[in-house]
C-alpha cells in the first residue's frame, strides 16, 4: 500500500485547511486510516484515526476543530481543519494498519511522505 498526502500549506490563525490522503494498491482486509503530525523538537502524535466501517476518534487537542471523514470507495481519507492555532502548525502524516485503529506507531502498515501545515500570521 503506498499512502499520498495533499493539502498542506500556510494559514492564518483561525483559518481552515482540508488534508487528503489516498491509498493505492492492493488491500486485502478491513482497515483504518487517520492522520498523525509532528512538530520540529518533538515526538510524532496522533490527530484522528477512522476505519472502514467509519468509526472515528480523535486527540482532545482538536476535537471541535478539526474532522476526519472518508470515502471507502476511493479508499481516501480527508481531514478538515477549521480554526487552526500556531500550536498546530507541523508535519502532517497519513498512516494505514490493517484491521483495528490504533495510536501505536510501530502498529502502522504504511505512511505517506508527509504535508507540511503552517499556521501563521
Amino acid at each position: 500500500v503506498q499512502l499520498v498526502e495533499s493539502g498542506g500549506g500556510l494559514v492564518q490563525p483561525g483559518g481552515s485547511l482540508r488534508l487528503n490522503c489516498a491509498a493505492y494498491g492492493y488491500i486485502y482486509s478491513w482497515y483504518c486510516m487517520g492522520w498523525f503530525r509532528q512538530a520540529p523538537g518533538k515526538e510524532r502524535e496522533g490527530v484522528a484515526l477512522i476505519d472502514t466501517v467509519g468509526s472515528a476518534t480523535s486527540a482532545d487537542s482538536v476535537k471541535g476543530r478539526f474532522t476526519i471523514s472518508q470515502d471507502s470507495a476511493k479508499s481516501t481519507v480527508y481531514l478538515q481543519m477549521n480554526n487552526l492555532k500556531p500550536e498546530d502548525t507541523a508535519m502532517y502524516y497519513c498512516g494505514f494498519v490493517y484491521r483495528g485503529c490504533t495510536w501505536a506507531l510501530n502498529a502502522f502498515n504504511a505512511w505517506g511522505q508527509g504535508t507540511l501545515v503552517t499556521v501563521s500570521a
